[in-house]
């Protein structure tokens, strides 16, 4: 089997540099598993890296649609395989790099999930409980997938709505998605980083993006964004970083509670990601720290590459 490699990890963890190292030094392209680098003119929120960034690395699956139109889980693995396949024919490296959890599982366990929009899914059962309340969504799952329902609390809201989620995506219960995602079923033979911070050094780092993404335009963008996604549940406007500015934009919070929210967002989406990637089993996790250089993390990175490399 031809080797992929994944480098995830929570937002801010430095996923972007390690993969253009890799790349560099492996003869590699860099394919994104974020969901919302994916669409146009959103680069300063879903630090997208600039064409400087790249250096030199071809990377697909960026800025390629508009931030109108929908997408899901399904397209993006339909879109993906061919990009690994083209990659793998020119004897290049394929490097999965990102931190949607959804879109990294579409490829490394080879599942095939529906074409609904994972985001208005999520969106719809969070509705749900501002409406009818926590238990009535819990039910929901008691009905739905009762032996998951049985291993979450009724009051961990986010973990019953993501299985939910999944039994929608998936046709499937959530413990059967796992189970299935533990078959090795893939074409590939993944060789998978997950770079884990410690979580003062990554709040730290999460909370001087924010204050950057601010200072690099960040409420220009949306602005900018907004003129051609009228529809405020549009997909591309539900993501940490851009909500968060609309309310500001529209009035409804003021910019000192926009900064707050968009660093409490963020640092609650990284715990989540951190959970999700815990998961993927023969992983290497790379724990990172402010001792912990780029040149370091390199090199650590490097030597497992060369003792487990195929390719």
């Amino acid at each position: 089997m031809k080797q992929v490699i994944i480098i995830t990890g929570p937002t801010a963890s430095g996923k972007t540099d390690v993969a253009i190292n890799i790349a560099k030094e492996n003869n590699g392209e860099i394919i994104s598993c974020d969901s919302m680098q994916l669409y146009q003119k959103m680069d300063i929120g879903t630090a997208t890296p600039s064409i400087d960034e790249r250096q030199g690395i071809i990377h697909h699956n960026f800025d390629i649609i508009s931030p109108n139109k929908s997408f899901n889980v399904a397209k993006y693995k339909e879109i993906t395989i061919p990009i690994i396949e083209d990659i793998l024919k020119k004897d290049k490296l394929p490097i999965l790099v990102g931190g949607t959890g959804l879109y990294i599982d579409s490829i490394l366990y080879n599942i095939n999930f529906s074409k609904q929009d994972n985001t208005i899914i999520r969106k719809k059962y969070a509705d749900m409980v501002e409406n009818k309340g926590k238990e009535h969504v819990y039910q929901m799952l008691c009905k739905k997938d009762k032996e998951a329902a049985e291993k979450i609390h009724p009051n961990n809201i986010k973990r019953v709505i993501r299985a939910l989620e999944i039994v929608e995506l998936a046709s499937t219960s959530l413990s059967d998605y796992q189970k299935k995602a533990k078959k090795d079923n893939s074409p590939y033979d993944f060789l998978i980083f997950v770079l884990s911070p410690n979580r003062k050094f990554l709040y730290d780092r999460i909370e001087k993006r924010v204050d950057l993404m601010l200072e690099n335009g960040l409420v220009k963008e949306v602005n900018e964004i907004k003129k051609i996604v009228p529809n405020k549940k549009s997909t591309s406007l539900q993501a940490i970083g851009y909500k968060e500015v609309i309310w500001y934009i529209d009035g409804i919070i003021t910019y000192e509670e926009m900064i707050r929210l968009l660093k409490r967002n963020s640092r609650h989406y990284a715990k989540r990601q951190l959970t999700w990637f815990k998961r993927y089993e023969n992983a290497f996790v790379i724990e990172i720290d402010d001792q912990t250089t780029k040149k370091n993390l390199n090199t650590k990175i490097r030597t497992i590459l060369e003792k487990n490399r195929k390719f």
